[in-house]
């Protein structure tokens, strides 16, 4: 495989740092927001996010963390053995606008089995979405409200991010196969 760095960590941080303000910006505030991350990678980056609308706003989101391996509409595809990790949403979502974040939109289902997963747990005021990196060709009509970056990725490529809470290293690269 052939791989090519598409964002640095420096280039992760400001994308994160712009997220964040964006998400203020347009909810006039930090009030009635929340902050769930879809395991793996948008967990850290809900965590990041966390911090950089703390330190901003001096304000502590409710956060929580979202699996949705059993919401998925092909999980017996991807393994007959599923890996479950735990969905962590430890308060009330009514009322609350939930900001979801994940690291990789593609083809929109991981985030419409997130919505399915999220209604299981309570009835938002609204839900909003954002990536870090969106490579398009979706087969479901979802967009994000917030991206990072916006990757053109052909049918031979995938898309990795590295975060350091779990690869010791923030980069996101291009694996050509």
């Amino acid at each position: 495989m052939n791989e090519r760095t598409i964002m640095t960590s420096s280039d992760i941080d400001r994308s994160l740092e712009r997220i964040s303000m964006e998400i203020l910006e347009r909810n006039h505030g930090a009030e009635s927001l929340a902050i769930l991350g879809i395991h793996t990678g948008g967990v850290y980056l809900a965590e990041r996010i966390r911090e950089k609308i703390r330190r901003s706003e001096n304000v502590s989101l409710p956060l929580g963390s979202l699996d949705i391996t059993l919401y998925r509409d092909d999980w017996s595809l991807i393994s007959q053995h599923p890996i479950v990790k735990k969905t962590g949403i430890n308060f009330a979502l009514e009322d609350l606008t939930v900001i979801l974040i994940d690291d990789v939109i593609f083809t929109g289902r991981t985030i419409r089995a997130a919505m399915d997963a999220i209604m299981d747990y309570g009835r938002p005021q609204a839900i909003q979405l954002a990536v870090l990196v969106d490579r398009g060709e979706r087969e479901l009509p979802i967009q994000p409200d917030y991206v990072g970056q916006v990757v053109e990725v052909g049918n031979s490529e995938k898309v990795d991010v590295l975060l350091r809470e779990q690869d010791n290293s923030d980069r996101v690269v291009l694996d050509v196969k």
